[in-house]
């Protein structure tokens, strides 16, 4: 059984996962509140499924980028469960399991995430001939800088505010393809099954060494003193 943790942003998201089927998934607004509300939540789900923390066998996290408390809390608590159970990690990037939910369209995916200082987080993605690809690198942009590279008809999600929506749609027109905001919202069952691709094929993280995905360093005000 797996657990796909995800606490990247504002919205967080748990899915247990058995035998390649969800079996259970919770997404909620969770505000800053990552810290009460993770084990709580999760603790529940498990519930629901008259399951126990034992019979997870791996975890799978988003690991950003995304806000500093979220992504803190929830790689935290995935590396304690991993080093505690004694079981398997998997990180994946937010920004990825984002574009995964769209792939079976076939267009590139560009994921997009607030950065703060008018500026965005993002990275593209595609599966074509059925083979998942990265495009672009999770980096730091501009909604204008993004739209100067994007040549052909593109998706755009994650979170996609009305002016960053009016923005793309002034500079791309028809390039630009936006979901409504039901199916831009970031499930952990498609960060599971991004993370199961993973684990079939040997490849993990070690708790020990994993870190979030910070593309900038969060801010440090200085004491007044």
């Amino acid at each position: 059984m797996q657990l796909a943790i995800d606490t990247s942003t504002d919205t967080a998201s748990l899915a247990i996962v058995k035998d390649h089927e969800i079996v259970a998934e919770l997404t909620w607004h969770c505000q800053k509140n990552h810290s009460q509300e993770l084990i709580p939540n999760m603790s529940q789900l498990l519930k629901l499924t008259k399951l126990e923390f034992k019979s997870i066998s791996h975890i799978i996290v988003a690991r950003g980028p995304g806000s500093f408390n979220g992504l803190r809390v929830g790689v935290s608590c995935a590396k304690v469960l991993a080093f505690s159970l004694k079981i398997p990690l998997v990180g994946i990037s937010t920004l990825e399991a984002e574009a995964y939910q769209h792939a079976e369209i076939g267009l590139p995916i560009c994921s997009i995430l607030g950065a703060g200082r008018s500026e965005i987080s993002a990275a593209i993605y595609q599966k074509k001939d059925n083979q998942w690809h990265q495009l672009s690198g999770e980096h730091i942009t501009t909604v204008e800088a993004l739209c100067s590279k994007i040549t052909g008809k593109t998706i755009f999600c994650g979170q996609i505010s009305p002016t960053i929506a009016s923005q793309l749609e002034i500079n791309l027109k028809e390039l630009a393809v936006i979901p409504s905001p039901s199916s831009r919202l970031r499930r952990a069952g498609f960060l599971a099954e991004l993370g199961l691709k993973r684990l079939k094929a040997g490849d993990f993280d070690h708790p020990a060494t994993l870190q979030p995905i910070y593309l900038r360093r969060p801010a440090i005000t200085k004491s007044k003193r």
